[in-house]
């Protein structure tokens, strides 16, 4: 029954996590606001905040867990990718802590963690599954045949679909972060008041950089003609652009889902948490008969029970690195 303390610190959010015998007791988050000042991550800052936040955070986690140090069995990390000066806060830490029980130390990558983030709760997907992962730097259909056995079969070509949600927020001026923003308002707007050209991308990969520049013409173009455009039409604008995204994704997935036979999927990432992708992906389950898998909302974003749940399952496969290890802020499957 192995006790593993989790820590999540690749980007913003400095997250601990407690996981007893596959069961997350606690999932602490401390959330980074000082980035809304500048409209965006400011690395060497959230590395800073990390420093301020990692030990309180572990010591809350402990307390509500109800465990002490002592009984820990492995420490967890991420090792990355993500922000090199954040990720090294957390690895530092990892070490340390582990070192001074003498306990063994659980290296985890991020994207697998988020993938693995739906053996968190019930219920679970059945192998081999399809993963849609989304999320501000990443967008991949990843064929899930095992806990570590996964296959990137489509990603995208240059920018993320997150990074084109905040890119819209940022042309329409909405405050950091903009994805939920545009989530919020477009659930009161017409998803079809404005039409946006969907990229042609061959086989399963994805490009978002021309449907950014799109977005960017057309309110530039809209604003000659009417400087109050955006104020005036904000909900359909954000209504419009989320459905054209979400159809972007759904279209490639269920392209994979016929190319691989699968009718298992599941969504991870940060932007599994938006509405429109959510219903998209239900509605998808009724008329192609996918079991749709959707993780709880405090699972999408960047957390510590994900590096948790992945941690437990790398210590029964008896998965551990040692001291040396470092941080990569470009970190393979």
């Amino acid at each position: 029954m192995p006790i593993i303390l989790a820590i999540e610190s690749s980007c913003d959010e400095t997250s601990v996590a407690v996981c007893n015998n596959g069961k997350i007791t606690a999932n602490v988050i401390a959330n980074q606001t000082i980035h809304e000042n500048y409209g965006g991550v400011i690395p060497e800052l959230a590395s800073r905040v990390h420093q301020q936040n990692i030990v309180p955070a572990v010591q809350q986690a402990l307390a509500i867990s109800k465990v002490d140090k002592t009984q820990l069995d492995a420490i967890a990390f991420t090792r990355g990718p993500g922000l090199l000066g954040s990720l090294l806060v957390g690895v530092s830490f990892a070490k340390s802590f582990a070192l001074a029980l003498d306990l063994p130390l659980i290296s985890v990558n991020h994207m697998q963690a988020h993938i693995l983030a739906h053996f968190i709760d019930e219920p679970k997907p059945k192998f081999p599954f399809l993963c849609l992962t989304v999320s501000g730097g990443h967008t991949q259909i990843v064929l899930v045949k095992d806990y570590f056995d996964m296959e990137i079969v489509g990603e995208t070509l240059d920018d993320a679909a997150g990074e084109a949600f905040d890119k819209t927020a940022k042309i329409l001026n909405l405050p950091y972060p903009g994805g939920p923003l545009i989530d919020k308002y477009a659930r009161e707007g017409n998803p079809h008041a404005f039409k946006f050209p969907e990229p042609q991308i061959q086989g399963l990969n994805y490009s978002f950089s021309g449907f950014k520049t799109s977005i960017l013409y057309f309110v530039r173009d809209q604003k000659a003609k009417d400087a109050n455009f955006v104020e005036n039409n904000l909900a359909d604008i954000c209504a419009s652009v989320q459905h054209s995204i979400v159809n972007i994704l759904i279209n490639k997935l269920n392209k994979a889902a016929k190319q691989y036979n699968c009718n298992e999927i599941a969504i991870a990432g940060g932007v599994s948490a938006n509405s429109g992708l959510r219903a998209a992906l239900l509605g998808m389950q009724e008329t192609l008969n996918w079991k749709v898998y959707i993780p709880a909302f405090e699972y999408c974003t960047d957390n510590a029970a994900m590096i948790a749940i992945a941690g437990y399952h790398k210590y029964l496969a008896g998965e551990f690195v040692g001291q040396d290890v470092a941080p990569m802020a470009k970190m393979e499957f």
